[in-house]
């Protein structure tokens, strides 16, 4: 059976790119904004979703953030994506005859040097495949674009140069949503993320308390994050661990983050993407 899964941007965004290199066989559903790719897996207009969550250079994407809480949704995968730039623009297009370029607001700045080198004045678009059709709309060699290769290959567009990111570490990492929980049966080979969300209580030392579990029981958090409430007071808070519920370490750590925290709600178990080790 085809997986379907949505995905926020055009055709030939980054979030397709990585979903595409999971899932090969996938049909892909392009949304335009976070929102709808979320309520297309809730909707069940798709299998899942796929959502950047964070990125080496622009750090966390805020939206997914503030949506992933209440979104209702298992995350049940993670992928890393090295995103490499290009600058494309019309067939037969030079880059000695450009003067604008187009791109998301994050792509812009990670791309700065070629920017200044050819004198280009930026134009922020809503994503960076999106930039792309733009150029196509447009057919003016003056204008190019800043996306990947395959929105290139998708709108009949030149790749003028490749590569063109300020710094090679640029790397996104993206979770796979799911209406339905899956947790892959435990194997003592592999390594695995459990995402969870909590509240911690109103008392004194309440998230070191919360927390120091998964120290004493020699559980490595990777992730912290937390989410403020209308009086900009963190009352909430997400965390990735190393580990899996069947593991009686994460069995102890969960247990003793219980006592001082409340409303805590298991996100997903997943297993690690490769990247981790590296």
């Amino acid at each position: 059976m085809t997986q379907k899964i949505a995905f926020q941007g055009c055709h030939g965004a980054y979030h397709e790119q990585a979903a595409l290199e999971v899932y090969p066989n996938a049909q892909t559903l392009p949304c335009e904004t976070f929102e709808e790719t979320f309520d297309a897996a809730q909707n069940n207009e798709a299998d899942m979703a796929i959502i950047a969550t964070d990125n080496t250079l622009a750090g966390r994407v805020a939206d997914v953030h503030r949506l992933l809480p209440q979104s209702g949704l298992h995350i049940i995968g993670e992928t890393f994506l090295p995103i490499h730039h290009a600058l494309i623009g019309l067939k037969g297009a030079t880059i000695e005859g450009l003067t604008d370029v187009h791109s998301h607001v994050h792509a812009l700045p990670q791309c700065s040097k070629i920017i200044q080198e050819l004198k280009l004045k930026k134009h922020v678009r809503a994503d960076t495949a999106g930039s792309a059709q733009d150029v196509l709309k447009m057919n003016d060699p003056s204008q190019a674009a800043i996306a990947s290769k395959l929105a290139a290959e998708i709108y009949g567009l030149e790749v003028l140069k490749a590569d063109i990111e300020d710094v090679s570490h640029n790397t996104t990492r993206f979770i796979f949503l799911s209406k339905e929980a899956y947790v892959p049966e435990y194997d003592k080979n592999k390594t695995y993320i459990t995402s969870f969300l909590f509240e911690v209580r109103n008392i004194p030392a309440a998230l070191f308390k919360s927390l120091s579990g998964f120290a004493t029981n020699g559980i490595n958090m990777v992730k912290l994050e937390s989410y403020v409430d209308e009086k900009l007071q963190a009352a909430q808070f997400y965390a990735d661990v190393m580990g899996h519920p069947e593991e009686r370490s994460l069995q102890l750590a969960m247990e003793e983050l219980g006592f001082f925290a409340k409303d805590v709600l298991l996100m997903g178990t997943y297993e690690a993407h490769e990247f981790r080790s590296k």
